[in-house]
């Protein structure tokens, strides 16, 4: 237990709306944040959390599934509860790749590619204003971070575009240094919907997760630098205990 920092942050109020099994997870959640406690740190135990805190063992339980579910920590059966390592953070604001972003973070990006095809799709030739029979390029890929999985992406250009892309080998390459150094595409805008869901047997699968554990899925469409054209759509779920999306905004 030295690892709880003593002070008044340590105290629950029971005098205020807020549940002591909230109080005592954010306690946590800041002793990780300031690296109090550090990835794969084993954290006191539900017992020992009830001693210090004077709350039920039920309220720590509590309080430590909230933490995994977050993707703070996760558990070990017959060991305890770990800090997990800190999540992949991405802006809202910018149209980057993936491989883009890993670089930035120091980190090395890869790919397992699973599938490159030609395909029509009716929902899909929706999303990109173009008729149900026309040809598109479906590349699906499990993006990695230092060998981890991280996202299952679906990617689907208009092949008319782009002809001849599926022979490409996106292993270790970024599909959009594809697009504007061997077709000379280059991307404007970009709309792109977030939501939460559970996994499929699929999803769990190739990122190496439980299935039913919740997931990100993010939904693109990405246009021409004339910002009315569409020429991919993107389907991608992210592990939601390795990434967090954020967006700056401002008042006015």
């Amino acid at each position: 237990m030295s690892r709880i920092v003593k002070g008044p942050l340590q105290r629950l109020r029971k005098d205020i709306p807020l549940p002591l099994y909230y109080q005592l997870k954010e306690l946590i959640k800041h002793q990780i944040e300031t690296k109090a406690f550090k990835p794969h740190d084993r954290l006191p135990s539900e017992i020992e959390l009830s001693e210090v805190y004077g709350v039920s063992r039920m309220t720590a339980r509590r309080a430590l599934v909230d933490l995994e579910n977050e993707g703070f920590v996760y558990r070990e059966s017959g060991r305890g509860t770990f800090v997990a390592e800190p999540k992949l953070r991405q802006g809202l604001r910018r149209l980057t790749s993936f491989t883009e972003d890993i670089k930035a973070r120091g980190m090395v990006p890869g790919a397992k590619v699973r599938e490159v095809e030609l395909v029509s799709d009716e929902h899909v030739a929706q999303k990109l204003n173009v008729d149900a029979t026309e040809t598109l390029v479906k590349v699906q890929r499990v993006r990695l971070a230092d060998n981890l999985p991280l996202a299952l992406e679906t990617s689907y250009l208009i092949h008319r575009y782009c002809p001849e892309i599926e022979q490409s080998d996106f292993t270790n390459i970024s599909l959009y240094k594809v697009l504007n150094e061997q077709y000379g595409i280059y991307l404007g805008k970009a709309e792109q919907y977030l939501e939460a869901k559970s996994a499929g047997p699929l999803e769990a699968q190739v990122l190496e997760i439980e299935e039913g554990k919740s997931v990100l899925l993010m939904e693109r469409t990405t246009y021409l630098d004339d910002n009315e054209t569409p020429i991919e759509f993107v389907n991608s779920v992210y592990r939601s205990d390795r990434y967090r999306f954020y967006v700056e905004l401002k008042a006015g």
